[in-house]
């Protein structure tokens, strides 16, 4: 179907909603990189008013990727829910984003429209959005999971500490999993981004992680962050595994980029599952994304890296997972150039997946090529907040020593919780009440020796020391 619309005595045609979504997306480099971006600020604004005028109901039949070849298009339209959809069929993206914003769009309508909703809807309506329309609307989303301690709920905002070491060291690991525990950070997940993927690596820093976690009676989760079909031999090797994880794209060829399909990450899940792990809840599973993967990939079928994102999130939901990110500024500045565009692409990605009914965190972060600093994650993770995002990635000093890129530190974040009074994971924060670390208000003890001082990270210290 064919969308055109005269501005300024020109009339712009777009051959199809795939060309129309591509040419209405805010500038980013990477569409620029993939030659299907707008050619210039007048051909965007007309982009964005054809897509206004568009019907929500386009969006079923249109063929952004095929449906013949391509498991995560067939995952998207079988799964649509006709009778959810019913309250906005008839509305156009425009009249989508008006009504998103009026008080009509409570937290019970949008929960119950989010399986009438495709990726490429929840995408479309984005394009149209102001910063402060991204996080407005998200604020409205509820999503909350549960493993341990319950991730989302209202006017918190959870952590995930990521004790990396550039050789898997385990002493390395348990020193900066220390550091981060004493400032307050890991109630979304303990996670390690392994150096390597071997199965016998996994299992010592799972087990490591575990240790920890049994040691001190925490309730959170751990998680090394190595390829799927790893954890799936960890598991059964016996290993103590809690979620596990995989990155994961918005096409059939970028996940086989990956070295996954749809059949793997089921296997995965039913194999964590079985492990009966979880107190609170039963959500195993940690997917992590990033606009520009698919492009990357060179499977993105000339499709918008916003748009590819989005599809991502369909093959999260369908596994109903307890955590999943975008590490928004990672992939590098060929597909997001500066701080702008990573601040627009982290609040768009925040959005689509609070939409779709995920609980979504975001790496606010840049590599060092890029042109951003730590005043750009410093206003993404305030704007984010506000939102409702549920977890952010905190690493030693903000500095990652084996990914080598600029994340937020654990002082970035007892920072957002004095600013916007953003609480914990409830459990998580009733443990570091009773351990002496925080008050009753959540405020970090200023002495550290109040934990110290009960013998759990003393004796766990002096076995770190005798280990090799």
């Amino acid at each position: 179907m064919t969308y055109a619309i005269a501005l300024d005595d020109t009339r712009w045609v777009f051959p199809d909603l795939r060309d129309l979504m591509a040419k209405a997306t805010p500038r980013r480099s990477g569409d620029e990189l993939a030659g299907i971006a707008a050619e210039s600020a007048v051909h965007r604004i007309a982009a964005q008013m054809a897509l206004a005028d568009a019907p929500l109901a386009d969006f079923l039949g249109a063929e952004f990727v095929p449906y013949e070849t391509d498991e995560v298009t067939r995952l998207i339209l079988d799964g649509h829910d006709a009778a959810a959809f019913a309250p906005v069929a008839s509305m156009t993206v425009g009249q989508f984003r008006e009504w998103l914003l009026s008080p009509l769009a409570t937290s019970e309508a949008l929960t119950a429209l989010r399986p009438g909703l495709t990726p490429e809807m929840v995408a479309a309506v984005s394009k149209l959005m102001r910063l402060q329309d991204l996080v407005l609307v998200a604020a409205k989303c509820r999503v909350v999971t549960g493993f341990r301690n319950t991730i989302g709920q209202p006017c918190t905002f959870a952590t995930r500490l990521q004790p990396n070491h550039p050789t898997d060291d385990s002493r390395g690991i348990a020193a900066s999993l220390i550091d981060g525990l004493l400032l307050g950070a890991g109630d979304a997940v303990f996670g390690v981004n392994p150096a390597t993927d071997g199965v016998q690596d996994y299992c010592r820093i799972v087990g490591l992680l575990d240790e920890v976690r049994g040691r001190l009676k925490v309730p959170t989760q751990t998680c090394c962050l190595g390829h799927v079909t790893t954890a799936i031999k960890a598991i059964e090797a016996g290993a103590p595994v809690d979620l596990v994880f995989q990155s994961i794209a918005g096409s059939e060829g970028a996940n086989a980029g990956f070295g996954v399909n749809l059949a793997v990450l089921a296997e995965a899940r039913d194999a964590a599952l079985s492990l009966g792990r979880g107190t609170v809840g039963r959500n195993v599973m940690y997917f992590e994304t990033g606009q520009g993967a698919a492009l990357s990939a060179n499977a993105h079928h000339g499709v918008d890296q916003q748009t590819m994102e989005a599809r991502a999130y369909a093959v999260a939901r369908h596994f109903e997972p307890l955590l999943v990110n975008t590490v928004v500024g990672f992939i590098g500045p060929e597909y997001l150039y500066n701080g702008k565009e990573i601040t627009r692409a982290g609040l768009e990605d925040h959005f689509c997946g609070k939409m779709l009914g995920l609980p979504m965190g975001v790496d606010v972060c840049y590599t060092n090529h890029c042109d951003a600093d730590q005043d750009d994650m410093d206003a993404l993770l305030l704007l984010l907040i506000e939102a409702g995002v549920s977890f952010v990635i905190t690493v030693p000093g903000a500095d990652d020593v084996m990914l080598n890129y600029q994340s937020l530190s654990y002082h970035d974040a007892l920072g957002a919780r004095e600013i916007t009074g953003r609480r914990r994971a409830p459990e998580f924060e009733a443990w570091l009440a009773e351990v002496g670390l925080t008050d009753g208000a959540g405020r970090l003890n200023p002495d550290p020796q109040a934990l110290l001082g009960r013998g759990g990270l003393a004796a766990l210290t002096r076995h770190l020391e005798a280990a090799e």
